[in-house]
């Protein structure tokens, strides 16, 4: 009989220019995965470490809202590292959910992609045993703030400096 499990492949790339990590697979500075401890396992023609996270929080509606995603890692020197930098500079990261068969974890592959998670780390928090980092979507550029840009009048032309504007 064969089981089935469940893994989650994490990856995060600094947007070009923002940050101080080098990355290692085109822009990728770091591949995790929660799945097989202690061991590294290959996915998407790339190498994902073990790092002991959660990946939760994911909602999606049909009008797109509530769609931001936690990331919760442990509070130690594996994460502490990278975390700081990535939260400054909105690191952009993707996380596949793939079914995998723990008998066969040397052919991991995308076609057993449960799903998979675009975003944007929009902020994040730590305490004594958790580090946990908000990742925004494009879906919800509303909430999420995304992309981030003020109004000025150079974009929008003159402002008014009251509220009470009425249009005829």
């Amino acid at each position: 009989m064969t089981t089935l499990a469940i893994a989650n492949f994490l990856t995060f790339q600094p947007p070009t220019g923002n940050s101080t990590q080098s990355g290692q697979y085109g822009g990728i500075a770091y591949a995790f995965q929660n799945f097989n401890i202690g061991q590294t396992l290959n996915y998407d023609n790339r190498s994902h470490t073990f790092m002991p996270f959660g990946f939760s929080g994911v909602t999606i509606n049909r009008t797109a809202d509530g769609t931001d995603a936690n990331l919760v890692f442990p509070n130690n020197s594996l994460s502490r590292p990278w975390a700081d930098d990535a939260i400054k500079h909105r690191w952009l990261t993707v996380v596949d959910v793939v079914l995998v068969d723990p008998d066969n974890l040397g052919s991991v592959s995308t076609n057993n992609r449960v799903h998979q998670y675009y975003g944007q780390v929009s902020g994040g928090k730590w305490d004594e045993t958790a580090l946990t980092l908000s990742i925004g979507t494009i879906l919800d550029a509303v909430g999420a703030d995304v992309p981030r840009r003020s109004l000025t009048q150079s974009l929008v032309g003159n402002l008014p400096v009251s509220s009470n504007v009425r249009l005829q």
